[in-house]
């Protein structure tokens, strides 16, 4: 009976929809798919242009499929042993630095949640102050130098492994959890230890997921610490290695050696189709993350931007 009542409400309600109504479902689908294109054709332009032979893409006119196929400016990037080993400079950066610095900004988020915590807005205040005012390049650098961390792969872990940013979305999230929850464990005997492994992590995986997008994006992107801190080419990260490549190729530098060493196909590569190509191959495997983390991401920061 129920059912059948509601199918009927459900019926009398589209009886009761009007032209009005039909044509702004259509406007919206209509935005939507324009908003859509507008993202989504760009990346595929580019990904497109890095796919065709590069002295056919300067007569321009490519805009949605390529006219001369060619794979040589992925060949060029990725042939290189530098780039190779670049690959996993990079990977290791991430998978390392990530799960630690999520590690680190969440169990400093916790003493920082608990309003009990002695000193709770000194500290608090301690860690926003360094938000705004900072020592400057030269101090950090020496400080850098001081720990042994020049030319060290750790470098591009441990200064990253607690960001106040992050680590004020977790705190967020925590206080947003309802305090009978930690009460229950505390008169179970459970400790903090207990209360941040199996009531913390397991309940605050969307805001988790959503920090460590946060800084596998950071993690992967970063090229020009390695340019401050290492002058080895053993500890260059992709970034790195892509910039040097397409500087090569805007200053001719690379084709010229090329030309000179007998390789004449060096002229089936342009500066644009080495930008393209390095656009892609920096880009394409973050992206692929996206959609295992994107049903945490926005339920993350909505619930973590609660209270400030």
């Amino acid at each position: 009976m129920t059912a059948i009542t509601k199918n009927t409400v459900s019926n009398k309600i589209k009886e009761h929809r009007g032209v009005g109504d039909l044509l702004l479902d259509i406007f919206k689908v209509l935005f939507l798919a324009l908003v859509t294109i507008i993202t989504i054709y760009p990346f595929w332009n580019i990904f497109v242009v890095s796919i065709n032979d590069a002295t056919d893409a300067v007569r321009g006119g490519i805009y949605f499929w390529p006219r001369v196929f060619s794979t040589y400016s992925y060949q060029e990037i990725l042939g290189r042993p530098t780039f190779q080993h670049s690959i996993l400079v990079t990977l290791a950066r991430t998978l390392i630095g990530t799960p630690l610095a999520v590690m680190c900004t969440s169990m400093l988020a916790y003493p920082l949640a608990r309003r009990d915590l002695v000193g709770h807005k000194f500290w608090s205040l301690l860690f926003v102050f360094t938000m705004y005012f900072g020592g400057g390049q030269v101090p950090y650098y020496m400080v850098l130098k001081n720990l042994g961390l020049l030319d060290n792969f750790w470098v591009f872990i441990l200064p990253n492994v607690m960001s106040v940013y992050n680590m004020i979305l977790i705190r967020s999230y925590i206080e947003s959890m309802p305090s009978s929850l930690f009460e229950a464990v505390r008169i179970d005997g459970g400790n903090d230890l207990v209360i941040f492994f199996k009531i913390i992590l397991p309940l605050a995986k969307p805001i988790l997921m959503t920090v460590a997008l946060f800084v596998a994006i950071t993690q992967w992107n970063s090229w020009f610490d390695a340019y401050l801190y290492t002058s080895s080419q053993d500890l260059k990260p992709m970034q790195s290695i892509l910039v040097e490549i397409l500087n090569q190729y805007q200053t001719g530098a690379s084709t010229s050696q090329q030309m000179a060493a007998g390789k004449t196909s060096a002229a089936t590569v342009t500066p644009d189709s080495i930008r393209m190509a390095a656009t892609m191959v920096a880009t394409i495997p973050i992206i692929m993350v996206y959609p295992f983390i994107q049903k945490y991401f926005v339920k993350g920061i909505m619930l973590g931007a609660v209270k400030g």
